[in-house]
């Protein structure tokens, strides 16, 4: 503007000087100089000019304001008279000097203006008809035409003549639309300026200037068209004018349409021409990227931290059935949710990601697949994920969940947002459904749209009757002064058709009916009810319905309030919006609880790293195949001295008592060794081997948890206890022994028993001290039976202050008796006979002890016990000299030492058996008890609420809470930053 009002200024100086206004200018400077009369002499027509009169002027201005501008002296001797000229002269420059700035500002102002005003009637030529954005309009423009009296207005306006003469221009549109379209496609968006003017010049071209000059002369002659027009052919014209007027708008909605259309096949060739830049763009995540990928970082983050989330989405509501799932797909362009015919569909929060993109493809958050939505085999393959991981997210015994799924959708045209389709608030419970899923979905509708920073999208069946709607309520509850609520009515076509008053339709989209309010009320028609129709078919029976229906030709609708279309423009402008005002503000919350969170963690663990679970388990995992690694350094030795005693801890019972005890009864040597060979033969075939592998099995776990107990105690965190008692129990779970090796042990323990010769003296007297242990042992363990049968001795009752029970009483007067027994018969059997008991009875009974015969034989059977092992110990000393007779075979000798050989025969099975064991161990069960705890470490690794449940403790929250923090507000910064970019 500066530059052309300066242009202009120049030439109307110019303009000025060559004129007769400037002649004029010059003419009372003829009397201050000589110099300017000889000028205007010259140009005034008494002379012949040599320079054209502008170019003298100029030039003689500049020579005078090039004078110096201090006074001159007075020539010595002229007196004062020459002087006062000269002052003169000095005066009249200055003047001069004055007016040339005055008429230098007029002529830029007049310049400037002419200037601006040709180029604003240029600009006005060259914009694109803007009808189809008549919604931008706020609603107290419309509410004018309200005000306006039809009658009269039909009255003034010209016959259908001459209003087809009123009509734009089309040719002079098509060049405003081919000047859209090279904006559009070159990247300009038009500014809040530029539309204003659009609109401006959408009123001004729809009007022909002769109306105007009709209006005039309407109010002069008002009155006398009144009485010449009747009323019924006044409403005749004004429905008709209507009806032109919206085919005229409709027709060139068409052609806007299909050039954007066009539009999009041109951004599809300007985003897939230039390789480099598409590389580029798939490095660079769009800014409806960034904005999702914080919104799923704070859908993962933990419970107590959800308040904080306040950043703006569009979380979508509804009754169940209303059209929530067919409003997202027309948003979305695809369709791309399940669908079902009056059940419950929507089971979990789906979170959709819309962006602009060269191709219609979708993705899941935690996928690399793209669902091609141009193809019918990749949308149905999409919406068989979306239900099978709704499915998978509802826990046993739940209808729905609270689980989110991420999707995002991409695609030419579609509007930038993001948007959380919920399930549908039913009234019911119904068969099959749990118990608390109305106040479940109830409980997550209104944990959305508690954000204040939400924008709610309402769903409202229009088919239906209002008084049944429950979201409404639910809405206005949260959201009473509807700042951040978007009304939806679908359904309008049922709606229409249904009901008997189509003003109770215009009640609900102005707000008047429900007791909610909201920022903006829409009314949409998303399909047939068919799931077979396709969007464009959707998008075109849409169309039709509103051009045809009587709703927007009434005046019941407004323009911008129906179609699909318009709802994504303004709830896509709604949430930008939103999101400029409040996500600077949401990143100083985080960043105050960044603060908070570093604070505390410095002044309870400052020389800790801030580790989160998922590092502590890494460390916590290292530690534990550390400790599995340990294993395999055990030595052999060590190995088979733990096998060899745990394993005869577990046979020792059964070879005493079913093995020795009978055997050692028998009469002579041959018996024994014969029941001796048939009872270790049954035991090797039938529970030898497994106990062996039993005790493998057990003694690997022991050493196992060994090691890790004695890692715990060098310098190990103690937050993996947890964790380490989980891994080892698991794996221990999940190790099977590898039972192959079962049937070569049965064989190799029968061989070390079935061999009888003791080829050196140390064999004997290492066979002999096992067998002094074990009967000492077992010795041992029967007096302290008996002794818990009889009571305290008389010793113990004096010390100790004690007394025998009635029963101990019994069972020592009992004992007594028996042991004079044994004594008067040394070599008894084990059983005591049937008289025996009897008189053993009948003696007690004479000193008044009322005794049972199964007292008398239970009591028999430890004392016999004791006797035997007494006996067998003395018997055992005695063959410590018994080798010599044992090498020479001499069968006939009194000293026969065969209970030493059969233990030698046990103690070298155990020695076999341990050391095959051992063998198995080192070899084969502790890689694969390795692997194992591998397994199950990976196993838990991928489960994060195993990892939740077995690493706890504040140091761990406070951890996970700082990384979530730090993330969150990393992603808004450079969200931010990316959106001023943008501005």
């Amino acid at each position: 503007m500066l530059r052309v009002g300066g242009k202009a200024a120049c030439m109307a100086c110019r303009n000025l000087v060559s004129t007769n206004m400037g002649l004029r200018f010059l003419a009372p400077l003829q009397k201050l100089h000589p110099l300017s009369r000889a000028i205007h002499h010259r140009y005034s027509g008494n002379g012949n000019p040599q320079r054209p009169p502008h170019r003298m002027a100029a030039r003689y201005f500049t020579s005078m304001s090039r004078l110096p501008m201090r006074p001159l002296k007075p020539p010595p001797g002229s007196g004062g008279h020459g002087y006062q000229q000269q002052r003169n002269f000095w005066v009249a420059r200055l003047a001069a000097r004055l007016l040339k700035l005055r008429y230098i500002l007029l002529g830029t102002a007049v310049g400037g203006g002419y200037t601006a005003k040709k180029t604003y009637e240029e600009w006005k030529e060259m914009l694109p008809d803007f009808s189809e954005y008549n919604w931008v309009i706020p609603d107290f423009v419309w509410d004018l035409s309200e005000q306006i009296d039809f009658d009269k207005l039909a009255k003034a306006l010209p016959e259908m003549e001459e209003i087809a003469k009123l009509l734009p221009d089309l040719d002079k549109i098509g060049e405003n639309f081919t000047f859209l379209k090279s904006l559009l496609s070159s990247g300009v968006s038009l500014g809040s300026e530029v539309k204003g003017a659009g609109l401006h010049l959408l009123l001004e071209t729809s009007v022909d200037p002769s109306l105007k000059a009709t209006d005039s002369s309407t109010a002069a002659t008002q009155d006398a068209s009144d009485k010449q027009y009747k009323k019924s052919s006044d409403k005749e014209k004004v429905d008709q004018l209507q009806e032109e007027l919206l085919r005229t708008q409709l027709k060139y909605q068409r052609m806007l349409e299909r050039l954007e259309k066009e539009n999009k096949e041109l951004r599809k060739v300007v985003l897939q021409k230039d390789d480099k830049g598409i590389h580029q763009r798939k490095v660079k995540k769009s800014l409806i990227d960034l904005y999702s990928e914080v919104l799923d970082i704070l859908s993962d983050y933990d419970a107590n931290y959800n308040t904080q989330d306040h950043l703006p989405r569009v979380v979508v509501v509804g009754d169940q059935s209303a059209g929530k799932t067919s409003v997202l797909e027309m948003i979305a362009q695809a369709r791309i949710f399940p669908r079902g015919s009056g059940e419950m569909m929507t089971r979990s929060p789906v979170k959709v990601t819309l962006s602009e993109g060269p191709h219609h493809v979708a993705m899941f958050k935690d996928s690399g697949r793209e669902f091609d939505l141009t193809k019918e085999e990749d949308l149905a393959a999409l919406r068989r994920e979306i239900e099978l991981r709704m499915r998978k997210s509802v826990k046993e015994g739940q209808t729905v969940s609270p689980e989110t799924i991420s999707l995002s959708v991409k695609g030419p045209g579609i509007q930038r947002m993001v948007l959380v389709d919920l399930p549908g608030v039913i009234s019911t419970v119904t068969t099959g459904m749990a118990s608390d899923t109305k106040e479940t979905i109830f409980s997550m509708s209104r944990a959305y749209m508690q954000n204040p920073n939400a924008i709610i999208l309402c769903i409202q069946d229009g088919s239906v009757d209002a008084e049944r709607s429950i979201v409404t309520d639910l809405v206005s509850q949260m959201d009473p002064q509807g700042k951040r609520t978007i009304f939806v009515l679908t359904k309008v076509d049922l709606a229409e058709k249904n009901l008997a008053s189509p003003s109770r339709i215009q009640q609900i989209v102005e707000g008047k009916l429900f007791p909610m309010k909201a920022l903006g009320y829409f009314a949409v028609v998303t399909g047939k009810g068919s799931s077979a129709e396709s969007i464009d078919s959707i998008k075109d029976y849409e169309e039709d319905f509103f051009q045809n229906s009587r709703l927007l030709r009434d005046g019941m609708l407004k323009a911008h309030q129906v179609t699909t279309k318009n709802l994504s423009l303004a709830v896509s402008d709604c949430f930008w919006k939103m999101v400029r005002e409040s996500v600077e503000q949401q990143a100083d919350v985080f960043k105050a609880s960044r603060f908070n969170l570093e604070t505390e963690w410095k002044n309870n663990y400052p020389r800790l790293r801030e580790l989160d679970r998922n590092e502590l388990y890494e460390k916590a995992k290292n530690e534990i195949l550390d400790e599995v690694i340990s294993l395999s350094q055990v030595t052999p030795q060590h190995w088979e001295a733990i096998l060899q005693k745990k394993l005869w801890e577990r046979v020792s019972t059964h070879v005493i008592e079913n093995i020795y005890l009978p055997a050692a009864q028998t009469v002579d040597s041959g018996t024994f060794n014969t029941t001796v060979d048939i009872k270790l033969k049954q035991w090797t075939d039938k529970q030898l081997p497994h106990k062996a592998l039993e005790v493998a099995w057990e003694t690997l776990q022991e050493e196992f948890a060994r090691f890790m107990a004695e890692y715990k105690g060098k310098d190990q965190d103690d937050i993996f206890d947890k964790l380490k008692e989980a891994v080892k129990d698991e794996s221990i779970k999940r190790h099977k022994w590898n039972e192959r090796a079962m049937d070569s042990l049965r064989v190799i323990q029968h061989n070390a028993l079935e061999d009888r010769s003791i080829t050196d003296k140390p064999q004997w007297d290492a066979a002999i001290q096992f067998m002094e242990e074990t009967l000492q042992s077992r010795l041992k363990d029967t007096d302290s039976v008996i002794r818990d049968m009889v009571g305290p001795d008389w010793k113990q009752r004096w010390l100790n202050w004690t007394n025998r029970t009635a029963d101990q009483h019994i069972r020592n007067e009992t004992k007594n008796e028996l042991e004079r027994l044994l004594k008067l018969h040394d070599d008894h059997t084990a059983y005591l006979a049937n008289d025996e008991v009897t008189t053993v009875r009948k003696n007690l009974e004479g000193r008044a002890v009322e005794v049972d015969p199964g007292l008398i034989k239970d009591t028999w059977h430890q004392l016999y016990r004791r006797h035997f092992l007494q006996k067998a110990l003395a018997h055992c000393n005695l063959c410590k000299r018994g080798f010599y007779y044992y090498q020479r075979h001499f069968v006939d000798s009194e000293l026969e030492c065969n209970d030493v050989v059969l233990f030698w025969r046990i103690q070298r099975m155990l020695v076999i058996t341990a050391n095959t064991l051992r063998q198995q161990l080192t070899n084969t069960e502790v890689r694969r008890l390795e692997k194992n705890v591998k397994e199950v470490l990976d196993d838990f690794g991928e489960d994060m609420e195993k990892k939740t449940h077995l690493i706890t403790g504040r140091r761990v929250q406070l951890a996970e809470d700082l990384k979530k923090v730090r993330e969150i507000q990393e992603k808004l910064e450079a969200f931010i930053e990316a959106l001023h970019k943008e501005k």
